[in-house]
């Protein structure tokens, strides 16, 4: 190994085993593993302790605390990992006592996220979270020792803000916000400007590394980063999708869902998420392949809720087909699920299957609409006549077009001719 080249730090997981939990406990530390690897981690080990509840000071418990201690002397481990989100002062606790760094699921996901952020706002976003995780934080031992080292934890805002006092640290705070609202209002203009364009809008939603990317870059040729990671992309991309016969919407690729995802983050990102919440229709993807998919649903069905559309209209798409060995396992899944498809994004499997599902829905909400248009908008009759079935027409003061249109699509030609 090179001199410039930067170790891996040694990483220990500790979990609590608690009744009514959602996840398995061992399933629930294989992802905070994949997430500890995604960060640049090497795993040596794992700890669990069933409990009742977390114990307020030190999280395991007094004494498998002293067990803990024991395993990162004997493995030299340099951070521990909890599962869950930790007090203040139980991380700090934790570290007075084994002298190295802790850090908890949330503190992880921001770390990963401070990795992946690439545009200006994801990087506020990010920074945002992290600053107010950090702010109550910020007496703990290895903040002052040793976390201007680098390493787990030290990404994004932590290098250059723990000098500061905690006074600054909320000015900095204010001012992200105030950054944060000024793009968001841009945004907010951007998809004014994108919904009046009378084309049906989707988003592709969904639990982490269920192949998003993978099938917005197939259906749009859209370059959007695809690796096989958590998170490996934070920021939106739009983009136009033929459907068959001609018909076109636009798509949006979002941010991944996961289990105890931190309400720092949901919050931050609520800009990005709004993309969602917009679309008039979500593509739900789902790795069947996963033994968890249910709970992924399931994760993402209550985000849903917390964003409050979790009744908007959805397509329930089952990816990764090809790493299913048995088709009649994939057949028996999509019966229990209305309004799903099961397809392969990696290959192109089943695409056509998802094309015409994404029509169908679309066509579901057709309706009778009549439109008054001014002559000087021959425009908009041009555009209702590529767009609707006309179903009657009339001359006289204005032209009148009843017709048999996609709701969505009338509804914003609508909208063009009241802004007219």
């Amino acid at each position: 190994m090179h001199d410039h080249e930067v170790k891996p730090e040694r990483a220990l997981l500790i979990g609590l085993d608690l009744k009514h939990q959602q996840w398995p406990i061992n399933d629930s530390l294989n992802e905070l593993e994949e997430l500890a690897q995604t960060a640049g981690l090497v795993v040596l080990g794992r700890v669990i302790q069933a409990k009742t509840h977390p114990d307020p000071v030190f999280y395991v418990g007094k004494g498998k605390l002293e067990e803990l201690a024991e395993i990162v002397l004997e493995k030299a481990i340099e951070v521990v990992i909890s599962d869950d989100e930790l007090t203040p002062n139980q991380s700090k606790k934790l570290e007075e006592r084994l002298k190295i760094k802790i850090i908890d699921r949330t503190g992880l996901i921001l770390d990963i996220f401070a990795q992946r952020a690439r545009t200006h706002e994801a990087q506020l976003q990010v920074e945002l979270a992290q600053l107010q995780y950090l702010m109550p934080r910020l007496t703990r031992m290895w903040t002052h020792l040793s976390r201007l080292g680098g390493g787990i934890g030290t990404r994004g805002p932590g290098e250059k803000q723990l000098e500061v006092d905690r006074r600054t640290i909320r000015k900095q705070i204010s001012v992200l916000k105030d950054d944060l609202d000024k793009i968001k209002l841009h945004r907010k203009l951007h998809r004014a400007k994108r919904q009046s364009i009378p084309v049906p809008t989707a988003a592709l939603i969904g639990y982490t590394n269920a192949g998003k990317s993978t099938l917005m870059n197939y259906l749009t040729q859209a370059d959007v980063l695809a690796e096989n990671k958590l998170f490996a992309t934070l920021d939106p991309t739009t983009r136009r999708m033929k459907l068959p016969d001609a018909d076109e919407i636009l798509l949006t690729d979002t941010v991944g869902f996961i289990q105890k995802l931190p309400h720092l983050v949901v919050e931050s990102f609520h800009a990005t998420l709004e993309e969602s919440i917009e679309a008039d229709v979500m593509l739900h993807l789902v790795d069947i392949s996963h033994p968890r998919f249910q709970d992924m649903i399931d994760t993402a069905m209550s985000l849903l809720a917390e964003l409050k559309i979790q009744d908007k209209t959805q397509i329930l798409v089952f990816n990764k087909i090809d790493q299913v060995s048995d088709p009649e396992v994939v057949a028996s899944i999509c019966q229990h699920y209305p309004n799903s498809v099961a397809i392969s994004a990696k290959y192109g499997h089943n695409m056509t299957a998802l094309l015409q599902a994404i029509k169908s829905v679309l066509e579901s909400s057709r309706q009778e609409m009549t439109f008054r248009i001014p002559y000087q908008r021959m425009d908009i009759v041009n555009l209702i006549y590529s767009k609707a079935r006309i179903i009657e027409e009339a001359y006289a003061d204005t032209i009148l077009l009843k017709v048999d249109i996609n709701t969505i699509v009338g509804h914003k030609i609508m909208g063009m001719l009241y802004r007219a």
